[in-house]
């Protein structure tokens, strides 16, 4: 049974709520310069996590929840409802005092997207989108722009890559592809928020990614247009028994073959 306009407004409601306070709590207690570091990090992490769990479970007692920073029970898993959240996308950039982290909060109805809130704290901003098929939308609560996947790109693809880890395969892909310059940054999230505001047009990641990481993004991008996937194409479950879902592609529908060929081509899918 699909939840009607009323029931999914109401969702979508929370989980903006959710993910902005979340966000505006963790980033009240960074300018309080009380911590840094690991410890500014750890506070964080725990201190949205607290909150979005003591909102789900208030609000939405019988749902199943999924979070990084919680010790996970299969008890998730008999459950049509799943919110899958991260607290925290982005610790180090966070705790760093960068601008490129973010909070996901995502609720998967049996075991498929269906609305998310990615919160940008130091951007000001939450963008949001509904992704069940037919009744796709998406917005933003804040002072940034989106960037419907329906829009052309440019020639020459704007990639963004991890800070910390960028594989020779990657600098394959952007050569094989065309791509302007990469575009390092922080956070799976804020790496998103990149491709859907129109500063980036493809991310590509083959290793490392849990359900929390991608599931929120995937949501928003799919809302807006964009087509997601793994490295050969399939697309993703959620809410499964283990947590990784390693390998995201986001990019425009329009390229969608062009990059799927740059990843065979680029040696990504070897070991």
């Amino acid at each position: 049974m699909q939840p009607t306009d009323a029931e999914l407004q109401r969702d979508l409601d929370f989980a903006i709520h959710a993910a902005r306070t979340a966000g505006q709590r963790v980033l009240a207690l960074r300018k309080s310069g009380r911590w840094q570091g690991d410890m500014l990090a750890d506070i964080g992490d725990q201190a949205a996590d607290g909150l979005l769990q003591g909102l789900i479970r208030g609000r939405y007692p019988d749902d199943g929840i999924l979070s990084e920073e919680t010790v996970d029970s299969p008890e998730r898993l008999a459950k049509r409802r799943c919110w899958i959240v991260d607290p925290l996308d982005g610790t180090r950039e966070f705790s760093e005092l960068r601008e490129d982290w973010a909070v996901h909060v995502a609720l998967t109805l049996d075991n498929a997207c269906a609305l998310a809130a990615v919160a940008l704290p130091s951007l000001d901003s939450v963008i949001w989108g509904i992704a069940l098929p037919g009744r796709e939308r998406a917005g933003v609560a804040g002072r940034v722009q989106l960037a419907p996947g329906s829009i052309a790109g440019p020639a020459a693809p704007r990639i963004v890559v991890s800070r910390s880890h960028t594989p020779p395969w990657v600098e394959t892909f952007g050569r094989t592809i065309g791509a302007a310059p990469l575009i390092p940054c922080g956070s799976a999230g804020f790496k998103v928020a990149k491709l859907l505001i129109g500063d980036a047009d493809v991310y590509v990641h083959k290793k490392g990614l849990k359900e929390w990481d991608t599931c929120a993004p995937e949501t928003v991008a799919r809302a807006l247009g964009w087509w997601v996937g793994k490295l050969r194409g399939e697309e993703h479950r959620y809410n499964q028994p283990s947590p990784f879902n390693h390998e995201l592609v986001v990019c425009r529908p329009a390229d969608r073959e062009r990059v799927l060929a740059a990843v065979r081509d680029c040696g990504a899918l070897d070991g």
